[in-house]
């Protein structure tokens, strides 16, 4: 009886003690944290009644390529709309939210890209992220995440700068229908076990013109029937800075990037099927989508938008010599990625620095490229003002809707655009600095869109100075609805979202911020909030 009257007391004694831990623990954790990580206290599962529900969406809108998930792809699709049509937004449309926040329990240095595959399955790369504090890291590497906690299940390096000397730029993350992860880096390219992380095939990339020490094979993309479209992505020839941002500073020095080449690649063996050598650097990713029965490449070159077929049957890449575009005018820059918007191809301009013109949207017709429609939906460029879109146009072809963010003009822009004409047609502009992608949720009636918003160190910080140094500002995320811009919920400002990232959505009603500058990735949910 005395046994069991101790065993009572130590036992009780014990939970007191763990309970006084947990508290201290999370006390700890929210000293000095925003008011959305103290409103959330704890780790962030969404509403898990709707995870079967926004799985079953999924796989009835299959991405032909991916895994059936409800962000399988780097951008959705290969068609890299940012359109997630099955994440829901757990706010309200027409009354105040609450964010609630709440950073990952385990650190990734340089986190960029997230994917989901399955409820709790979160998938991410990082490592290649030049930060102020770390401007040479360990990487890339690819992990898997507890997508609740953000606890490491596993992490597999697949470089190190340090050792190789290898230039390291940001890097896609796709899950294939198998499961598995195919991941492209430098001119390497391997086949990861999407449950261990397992190595389970390798090949090295051939770099084209280019040369290998400035290349890197960031832009891989799914075609329909499986096969893997690669395309290079190039520094400055003699450039030495390291990061996708050694681009940008060094094309902003006046050096020049070498010639792109297309690639088809077998998904399993990661063999070369089909070569395509480019006549255009092209830094920008392309996209894959059907033209009829056929595999089109639509992509965007320093000079020209041009498109490319895969054919399956012949395993060849060709060119498409009836479509080619010069869309840019006197002083604007680079195309970045396209958008499909049902018959009409849309590329944003000014995707590098222009301090001479305005950015612009520009819609070809998929079946006559002499069909070509224009829109500057901020305006002339003024004098002392600086345009930089490096984001691809959000698109959303079942409401009609293109979206255009420009950085340095410090707005975004959603646009209208006839179905039928192609005629564009600003909707609505709003205030806010934004260098990454707009993603879009829920159903077309209900759409919304997600977009961040930069708050500058000081009035006299520079857009410059805040690319270049990355950590002299923070940034929010806001809900929006998709076709009027009007703010439904912001987040607090955190650590800048990583350069050329996306905020991805989760189960549940989640979306994912990642920081390169932070300490891992924050996970957000917007409720509607609660009168006191």
């Amino acid at each position: 009886m005395q046994t069991s009257i101790t065993i009572q007391l130590i036992a009780t004694a014990l939970i007191a003690l763990l309970a006084t831990v947990g508290t201290s623990q999370s006390a700890e954790r929210e000293a000095g944290s925003s008011s959305n990580e103290v409103a959330a206290h704890g780790p962030m599962p969404g509403d898990v009644s709707l995870y079967p529900k926004e799985l079953d969406c999924a796989r009835k809108h299959p991405a032909p390529g991916y895994y059936s998930s409800l962000n399988g792809a780097e951008i959705a699709d290969a068609q890299r709309s940012g359109l997630f049509p099955c994440a829901t937004f757990t706010g309200s449309h027409d009354g105040p939210n609450q964010v609630f926040a709440w950073r990952s329990i385990d650190d990734y240095t340089g986190i960029s890209y997230m994917n989901n595959r399955k409820p709790g399955e979160l998938y991410l790369v990082g490592g290649e992220f030049p930060t102020p504090a770390d401007p040479l890291q360990a990487g890339p590497y690819v992990a898997k995440a507890n997508a609740t906690t953000g606890e490491q299940i596993w992490r597999t390096y697949l470089d190190n700068p340090h050792a190789s000397g290898r230039w390291i730029g940001n890097a896609n993350l796709n899950i294939l229908e198998s499961g598995n992860i195919v991941f492209a880096w430098s001119t390497r390219i391997v086949l990861l076990d999407g449950d261990t992380g397992q190595i389970l095939n390798f090949n090295t990339l051939p770099s084209g013109e280019a040369p290998a020490e400035d290349t890197n094979f960031k832009h891989v993309t799914v075609a329909p029937d499986g096969t893997l479209i690669l395309k290079n992505q190039s520094r400055p020839v003699g450039c030495k800075v390291q990061g996708t941002m050694g681009i940008i500073k060094c094309v902003a020095q006046g050096m020049k990037m070498p010639n792109s080449v297309l690639l088809a690649v077998d998904p399993e063996t990661l063999e070369v099927l089909s070569q395509l050598q480019l006549p255009e650097p092209a830094a920008s990713p392309h996209i894959v989508t059907p033209h009829g029965d056929r595999i089109a490449i639509y992509l965007g070159m320093t000079q020209t938008a041009r498109r490319y077929y895969w054919d399956p049957k012949s395993q060849k890449l060709s060119a498409d010599e009836n479509w080619i575009v010069r869309p840019q005018q006197p002083g604007q820059t680079a195309m970045t990625a396209p958008s499909v918007v049902g018959e009409w191809i849309a590329f944003q301009l000014n995707g590098l620095f222009s301090n001479k013109a305005a950015s612009s949207v520009v819609v070809i017709h998929e079946d006559d490229a002499k069909k070509v429609e224009t829109i500057f939906p901020f305006g002339d460029l003024q004098p002392g003002e600086w345009s930089f879109a490096p984001p691809k146009a959000g698109a959303d072809p079942e409401n009609g809707m293109i979206y255009s963010a420009d950085m340095g003009m410090k707005k975004v822009a959603g646009i209208k655009i006839d179905p039928k004409t192609g005629k564009l047609e600003v909707a609505f502009v709003v205030d806010a600095i934004s260098n990454t992608f707009q993603p879009l949720i829920g159903p077309k009636d209900r759409r919304v869109l997600l977009l961040t918003n930069i708050k500058l160190a000081s009035e006299k910080q520079t857009i410059q100075e805040a690319v270049f140094t990355l950590d002299k500002y923070t940034e929010q995320l806001t809900w929006r609805d998709a076709a009027t811009g009007k703010i439904l919920a912001e987040s607090d400002f955190f650590e800048p979202l990583t350069i050329n990232s996306l905020t991805p959505p989760g189960f549940g009603g989640r979306v994912y911020f990642p920081t390169a500058v932070g300490k891992g990735f924050y996970v957000m949910q917007v409720k509607p909030k609660v009168a006191p």
